[in-house]
Order: structure tokens, then C-alpha cells, then sequence
């Protein structure tokens, strides 16, 4: 396998803020080049840009705080949804990237540095993000199919990291709603439900595929030995899985009730 790397500038890194400071995306005096903005969401460069050969860009989602996708109204993630979607098509219809990414850290274990909630857009002039994907590891067990009311979700059984992965995909963009609602009802429960309710991290991870698309959510806990030093996975029995899977059927039904 090709081995890939970007490139991490440490002096750069040394000048970022941390929760200890006061937010930058709260008091927004010193942002860096604002891109466009939508109600309270900002497109923004990244100020602190640690990698090198790239062109790293956020997106501060909300004025609150302490917001989170798992927390947002409804039409608020909605509106987000079709906000990071347009900025990431927008940034790889330029042309000047090799790949451009989309994601979303929370929590201290996600690799994120701020709380105020934020998504992340980068991308890369010379690296193909997307080369050494498994395209196993956007299938598994199925929570549900894909409706005219709901995503199709389903649980990775080769997940890129370890124990538990859900996988959320739409046929085309015009079920995006669809998206936003299903990740927002996953980041609750992995918040909220999974693990007891242990879990402070996750990641979303997007991608498209032609005209699908698709979204890891990611429980984030501390990264495995096994993984690290022989790129071992561990993943969960079928029963555990399945007693996720029943966990996360049952709050799709509650949800349809209201």
C-alpha cells in the first residue's frame, strides 16, 4: 500500500487556541478570511493552517457555544446540512485540489481543539484522500433501509477504526434532509445512549460516491495498541451489534411518533 502523509507544522500549531482561551468563534473579532455566511453559520480559512500543501477552511455552525448537531432544532441542522454541502461542492468545483474533505470533531477524544461547534472543509493540493478506502466498510448490519422517511443506516462490520461505526447513506443530495436527520439522531444516541452513556467523542466523516453519499459516525474512545502498532481491528460480536442495532431501531420509532 502507498504509504500517504501530510505534512504537520508544529510552530503553527503552537499560536492555535485552546478551550482555556477565550472562543474565537464566539467573540469573532479575530477570525480569519470569512468566505460567506448564512444566518449564524460562517464559512472561514482556517487561521491557524497546520498542514502544509492544503487549504484548510471551518465552518462555525452556530452562535451557541455548546450547541451540537445531537442538540439543533430540526430546520437548524437542516439549513447546516445544505450549508457544509454547498461550501464542499463549491471548494471541489475549483479545481485547484486534488481532494477536498468534509468533516466534524466533538469532543476530546475526536481530535478536536475548540468546543464551539465547527465542521472542517480542506483541501488537499497533491493527496488523494479518498485512495485507500474500503468500500466494505460503508456496508454491514442494517438498522433500516432507505425510505422516503429515513437514511439507510446500518453498522460497519469492517470498520476503519474499531468497535462500533454506524454508516449513514442517501441514493442523491435530494435526500439530504434525510441525512442530516439521521446523523442527528445518531450523535444523540451515541452521546446520550451508547456505552452507557460513557461516550464524550465522535467523528462525522462524509463522503460521495457518484451520486451517493454517505456519513461515518464514529464513537471516539482511546486509540486501540492493536491498531497503532499492527493495524489490527477489533470489533464487536454479532451480538453486541445486534443489541445496538435493536437500541437504535427503537429510537427511529419514537422518533416517527412525533
Amino acid at each position: 500500500m502507498t504509504y500517504r502523509k501530510l505534512i504537520f507544522n508544529t510552530a503553527i500549531a503552537s499560536q492555535k487556541p485552546s478551550n482555556k482561551d477565550v472562543c474565537p468563534f464566539c467573540d469573532q473579532t479575530e477570525l480569519g478570511k470569512i468566505l460567506d455566511t448564512k444566518k449564524d453559520m460562517i464559512w472561514v480559512e482556517n487561521k491557524f493552517p497546520v498542514l502544509q500543501d492544503s487549504y484548510q477552511t471551518l465552518i462555525i455552525e452556530s452562535s451557541w457555544h455548546d450547541g451540537d448537531i445531537s442538540a439543533y432544532d430540526l430546520t437548524v441542522n437542516h439549513q447546516l446540512f445544505t450549508f457544509m454541502f454547498e461550501k464542499w461542492a463549491e471548494l471541489e468545483a475549483c479545481g485547484k485540489y486534488h481532494s477536498v474533505v468534509l468533516f466534524r470533531n466533538f469532543g476530546p477524544l475526536s481530535g478536536g481543539s475548540l468546543r464551539h461547534p465547527h465542521s472542517q472543509i480542506v483541501g488537499f493540493k497533491d493527496v488523494d484522500a479518498y485512495a485507500a478506502l474500503d468500500r466494505r466498510t460503508f456496508d454491514g448490519l442494517e438498522i433500516c433501509g432507505e425510505s422516503e422517511e429515513e437514511a439507510k443506516i446500518s453498522i460497519s462490520l469492517y470498520p476503519l477504526q474499531d468497535f462500533t461505526e454506524f454508516n449513514v447513506s442517501i441514493s442523491n443530495s435530494k435526500g439530504l434532509n434525510r441525512l442530516a436527520d439521521s446523523v442527528q439522531l445518531l450523535s444523540d444516541y451515541v452521546l446520550n445512549d451508547f456505552a452507557q452513556g460513557r461516550c464524550s467523542s465522535y467523528n462525522l466523516f462524509f463522503y460521495r460516491f457518484e451520486e451517493e453519499i454517505c456519513c461515518k459516525v464514529v464513537p471516539r474512545f482511546v486509540t486501540s495498541a492493536y491498531g497503532i502498532a499492527y493495524g489490527l481491528h477489533q470489533v464487536n460480536q454479532l451480538k453486541r451489534l445486534e443489541a445496538i442495532r435493536d437500541e437504535v431501531r427503537i429510537k427511529l420509532a419514537k422518533k416517527a411518533k412525533q
